[in-house]
């Protein structure tokens, strides 16, 4: 017998969180002879019908990369693609809110369009007291920017006489990082992260909350990847034994 609406064996264990690194769109599209926004294009709706699925499967935290702070060197008609087809998905996003769905963006906004940044801050606002996920888009996100960040935060802080160097530690860095500025809620670390496309590398996606991770490579490539290879990276995360470092 099967638990989570009878899609997974009884008795598996579902990560609290799951970060997805989207590779594989720009190979995808590239097989077919198509343009490469083709791919992002196919990506979007995977995204969507995968990020449903999450929630089926009881996942409470969902990140997703969706554009790095390294793809800004990418043609410039392909960041278009990418940035025009980020824009229309937040049009679409409402389906997401009807589903009580949270969303969040981590990332540096400063570089993204102003409607961007607008519409982004709209549907945060909008999805603020939902719980049944929070769904984490990290856009123009790196995981070493993203410390870098918190280092800065920090030094200002000691700066202004807020705190002293020597109160620095693991936890008051954790507390500067994007996941833990979500209006009033912090992310937990990431249990899981899945890499599609046959790539086995982290790519400077969340460093810091990766650190325990399990991770779980597949050969799909992101356009084709389903509800069933989401279901079976969950299964081979269960029947891990986590240690943390201990025995």
């Amino acid at each position: 017998m099967a638990d989570k609406q009878n899609l997974l064996p009884a008795g598996t264990k579902v990560p609290e969180h799951i970060g997805v690194i989207m590779d594989g769109n720009g190979r995808w599209a590239k097989k077919r002879g198509l343009p490469r926004k083709v791919g992002h294009r196919e990506g979007a709706q995977t995204f969507r019908t995968i990020t449903r699925h999450a929630k089926k499967l009881g996942v409470k935290y969902f990140t997703v990369y969706a554009f790095s702070t390294e793809n800004w060197k990418r043609p410039k008609d392909e960041v278009e693609a990418i940035m025009d087809l980020f824009e229309k998905y937040l049009d679409e996003v409402r389906d997401f809110i009807e589903e009580n769905i949270r969303i969040c963006f981590i990332g540096d906004r400063s570089m993204l369009r102003e409607r961007l940044q607008q519409k982004m801050r709209s549907v945060e606002e909008d999805s603020l007291h939902f719980d049944s996920m929070t769904l984490l888009i990290a856009i123009n996100y790196g995981g070493r920017d993203e410390i870098a960040h918190a280092a800065r935060a920090l030094a200002y802080k000691v700066q202004s006489g807020e705190m002293e160097a020597s109160e620095i530690d693991a936890l008051a860095l954790e507390n500067e990082l994007y996941t833990s500025k979500l209006d009033g809620d912090k992310a937990p670390d990431v249990d899981l992260v899945i890499r599609p496309s046959g790539e086995q590398r982290l790519s400077n996606f969340m460093i810091w909350q990766a650190a325990y991770a399990e991770f779980y490579y597949t050969n799909i490539l992101w356009p084709d990847f389903k509800p069933k290879d989401l279901e079976a990276a969950v299964i081979a995360y269960s029947d891990r034994h986590r240690r943390f470092g201990g025995i």
